[in-house]
């Protein structure tokens, strides 16, 4: 059968099941599957909030040590990450969090972030060794 040819729907011969075959994807996500809807497909259910609490705790994190740089508290990046003994570069990563557009913050609160824009995909969020602190 040609691509172009492709069946969404078939009856059984003795007509009493109808098959239908969906063009749709499964993907993991926090453990739980979710169906992902072709591309250009409207959605068939309304999105659920996908709250990914790993990046909603980087983003309070990185505005903490913003107001903390801020108020003098800490004079650089590098007396903060000493103190919260953390690699620089990690500290540095996450603040960038900070310069994320005010409707994006908002959006990751709310658990309405863009696909893919999750802590798992994200250097910034999460290093690559796992233990928080970047090296």
């Amino acid at each position: 059968m040609m691509p172009s040819e492709a069946k969404y729907a078939e009856l059984s011969p003795d007509g009493k099941s109808l098959t239908v075959h969906l063009p749709l994807t499964l993907r993991k996500r926090g453990g739980r599957k979710i169906i992902i809807s072709p591309a250009g497909a409207q959605q068939w259910t309304p999105a659920r909030p996908r709250i990914d609490s790993t990046l909603i705790r980087a983003l309070a994190r990185a505005f903490r040590w913003k107001h903390m740089l801020e108020i003098g508290e800490f004079a650089t990046v590098i007396e903060l990450a000493a103190a919260e003994r953390l690699d620089r570069s990690f500290v540095s990563h996450v603040l960038q969090l900070t310069l994320l557009a005010p409707d994006l913050v908002e959006a990751i609160l709310d658990g309405r972030q863009p696909v893919g824009f999750s802590s798992r995909r994200s250097s910034v969020v999460c290093p690559s060794n796992g233990n928080g602190n970047g090296s």
